[in-house]
């Protein structure tokens, strides 16, 4: 059945639907899994996925589907409302259908965005598990990044107090001779904290510490986290989190969480991370949480391993990339799909009427404050403007050799004229377009997009990346800011540069993904500049090393590893029932 969305909160739908949420034991027969493949947590339960892949090996993948969007304002357009309700609409149809969904970060969830399950009658359940820290991989990944910079620090602290005859009799360590103006890990914590940004630590004596600039990033943005989401197995895990660069040496030479004997700690905490959650939709379609990286500072998708596990258990398995087109399915085209090796069938576009106002010229939209009349009135000539941003992210995904689906993530108060300039523009460029009502009737108002997502699944693609693995770092970074933000070209700062030349000189670095850290907010590194801008050059400050994962990542703009809370916080309307433990006020 579909709640009130209009008149209920989405913790309210989620508390309504839990009632009838299929236990661990009922998931095992659902999914026909084998008793040891389920490794039950309370009302949830994680899944053994070198177990289930094992014994599936042989059987064909199902259908694999990217869920992307425009350019979203501040307050997201729904990607994985759309995920969920195309689950739900497939689902309606008799669909064998499942899904692969990231973990929220802490800072959106106590932040201005809310949580990241969906909502309406699209949402995941349990949503005070979901948005509370779940089964928590999130918790261990934060130890695991912080057991790192305790090795760092206190090494450099007994570095300095001891000569290397101490130093070797007291420690038994040798001299890393760590360069403290050349580090590049920093602290995390999952909280938007922007007065963590930049700290001195080790203040006090010699026993304190070593005094120094350091840092807090989200922990979303962590190289663990990066780490999860693009790893096969248990051994890739060990082998990735002992080659994490956290400093340089006073020579140039990279210091590693292996030179630091750190990482196999490191994989202690994170061994339980590798297995996907197990949740589903508000109408009982199973879907698996895991991984949690931002799109703007990170990889921004669920796991390569969830995916692997979907595509074995479901005939047509969704999977949503973070933030728009320009980013999110960009690095799920040139950099999970390359490491994974699965080729998808159709990317699906959410796009939504308040953004192509917002692309259209119209008034700023503002987190935590009520958005202008223009937003929830009909205004055929917004809408109309606004489609260039949607037309130019079609031609990003055509780029890839994918023909995507445009789905217009209808909210109550849009017109059917509005919608009508959508379709028109969508399908003049190419797309299949239809429009989904899934926030507000669940997947009774999803048929017309899952139908035709089983269409576009039954087309052949010519699926291709966007450049080859040989090209040099500025080189790629050059065709992604032209064939994908639109840009003239590139201006590197003199630092930046010198790095990424360094870095194009070691052959240790040439199979390196390529992974962009720019704003979410605009195609350009500029968040208040929208639709498609022109007559700009992408600006490149810096450039973060990742080895364990295997990512450059050239950073664009002025854009922070750490956001900031806003004004008027979420964490201001959550509660908790004293009498029987419920959470409320999550959205």
């Amino acid at each position: 059945m579909a709640y009130d969305a209009v008149n209920m909160a989405d913790w309210q739908i989620s508390e309504a639907a839990e009632k009838n949420m299929p236990t661990p034991d009922e998931w095992r027969d659902k999914l026909e899994l084998q008793p040891d493949e389920m490794l039950p947590m309370g009302r949830l339960a994680k899944l053994d996925f070198l177990k289930i892949i094992d014994r599936l090996k042989d059987k064909p993948d199902g259908k694999y589907i990217e869920v992307t969007a425009i350019t979203p304002t501040p307050l997201g357009e729904g990607k994985s409302t759309t995920s969920c309700g195309l689950m739900e609409g497939l689902g309606k149809r008799g669909v064998n259908v499942g899904g692969a969904l990231r973990q929220p970060s802490g800072g959106p969830t106590m932040n201005v965005k809310g949580t990241a399950a969906g909502g309406g009658n699209s949402l995941l359940i349990p949503m005070t598990e979901f948005s509370l820290g779940l089964t928590g991989d999130i918790n261990d990944i934060m130890n695991a990044h912080n057991l790192a910079m305790v090795a760092l620090t206190s090494r450099m602290q007994h570095e300095r107090n001891y000569n290397d005859e101490q130093l070797k009799r007291l420690t038994g360590m040798r001299r890393l001779d760590i360069d403290p103006t050349r580090i590049e890990m920093g602290w995390i914590i999952d909280f938007c904290a922007q007065t963590l940004r930049n700290i001195i630590i080790g203040i006090g004596g010699r026993f304190d510490g070593f005094t120094m600039q350091s840092k807090f990033g989200i922990a979303v943005g962590s190289e663990c986290m990066a780490i999860l989401a693009v790893i096969r197995d248990l051994a890739d895990l060990k082998e990735r989190l002992n080659n994490i660069t956290v400093a340089f040496d006073k020579s140039g030479k990279p210091v590693t969480t292996g030179d630091l004997e750190v990482g196999n700690a490191m994989t202690a905490f994170m061994r339980n991370t590798i297995n996907p959650t197990l949740m589903c939709t508000a109408e009982y379609n199973p879907c698996m949480v895991h991984a949690g990286p931002f799109a703007n500072i990170a990889v921004g998708q669920s796991s390569i391993i969830a995916d692997r596990v979907g595509l074995k258990l479901f005939d047509y398995h969704v999977t949503e990339s973070g933030f728009a087109a320009d980013i999110g399915f960009e690095k799920f085209w040139n950099v999970k799909s390359r490491f994974s090796g699965l080729k998808p069938h159709v990317s699906v576009l959410t796009s939504t009427i308040r953004a192509l106002k917002m692309h259209g010229g119209g008034p700023k939209v503002v987190p935590g404050i009520a958005m202008p009349e223009e937003y929830t009135k009909e205004n055929l000539e917004l809408v109309e403007k606004g489609c260039a941003n949607m037309v130019h992210m079609i031609g990003v995904i055509r780029k890839a050799g994918i023909n995507p689906v445009v789905c217009i993530n209808r909210f109550y108060t849009d017109t059917d004229a509005e919608c009508a300039v959508v379709r028109k523009a969508a399908e003049a460029a190419g797309a299949r377009c239809a429009e989904s009502k899934h926030w507000e009737k669940g997947g009774d108002g999803a048929l017309e997009f899952a139908d035709a997502v089983i269409d576009a699944c039954k087309e052949e693609n010519d699926f291709k990346f966007l450049y080859p693995l040989e090209m040099k770092l500025r080189d790629r970074v050059a065709i992604i800011a032209k064939e994908v933000y639109g840009a003239d070209g590139v201006n590197w700062t003199p630092e930046a540069e010198a790095k990424a030349k360094m870095l194009e000189e070691d052959p240790k670095y040439a199979d390196f993904a390529t992974m962009m850290v720019k704003t979410h907010l605009s195609l350009s590194h500029d968040p208040t500049l929208k639709g498609v801008p022109k007559g700009w050059a992408l600006p490149i400050r810096d450039v973060l090393i990742y080895s364990g994962a295997k990512f450059l990542c050239p950073c664009a703009g002025t854009i922070s590893l750490m956001p900031g809370t806003g004004s008027n916080p979420a964490f201001r309307r959550v509660d908790v029932d004293v009498e029987t433990g419920k959470v409320s006020g999550l959205f």
